[in-house]
């Protein structure tokens, strides 16, 4: 079942099984851009059918609660791709009632606030709809943008990872990031 919020710009959206399409045109528009910042992705990754399975695989996780997956499409329709998503993964419930962020846009579509509009609506859901307590985003040190927006959205520095991910082939140290939700405390 699609899921579907609006910002006053755009759209966030859930993908169908059968849209592996967006998913797929989104990476290969974004494959040179994204590369510092992502594991190093063969040519498989790069196909319809990887795309497909992924979007089935995140519904699945989606039904069970465990990730929400936002795509984030521009109202005015300038374009019938999306140029970006938001995810919210590894939901833990109990006494954690925690996730990881990641997001992604376009580098076509930086430096316009549609990132931190996107990030707004999602963690109001993730604290109003899934009711956590904390969200938290892991940046290199050197992605000076993200650094930025997070800390724009009250996000807290908790620490330095050492070696955290593996990216581009390397492990990058990361920067702990950290929202909690004022109104569970």
């Amino acid at each position: 079942m699609t899921k579907s919020y609006q910002t006053r710009r755009l759209i966030l959206r859930t993908l169908d099984p059968d849209e592996g399409f967006l998913s797929l045109n989104y990476y290969e528009a974004n494959k040179e851009f994204l590369a510092p910042f992502e594991p190093t992705r063969d040519e498989s990754f790069y196909t319809l059918s990887r795309h497909e399975k992924l979007v089935r695989i995140e519904q699945d996780e989606m039904d069970k609660l465990t990730m929400l997956r936002l795509w984030i499409f521009l109202k005015d329709g300038s374009t019938e791709r999306p140029i970006g998503n938001i995810g919210f993964t590894n939901i833990v419930r109990g006494v954690f009632l925690s996730c990881f962020l990641g997001y992604k846009l376009d580098h076509d579509h930086l430096q316009v606030g549609y990132m931190k509009e996107a990030l707004e609506k999602g963690i109001e859901i993730m604290f109003n709809d899934y009711g956590l307590h904390r969200i938290e985003a892991n940046i290199m040190p050197s992605n000076t943008a993200s650094l930025a927006l997070c800390r724009s959205l009250n996000f807290t520095e908790e620490g330095l990872a050492k070696k955290y991910l593996r990216i581009n082939d390397h492990w990058e140290d990361h920067l702990h990031m950290v929202k909690f939700n004022e109104a569970l405390e």
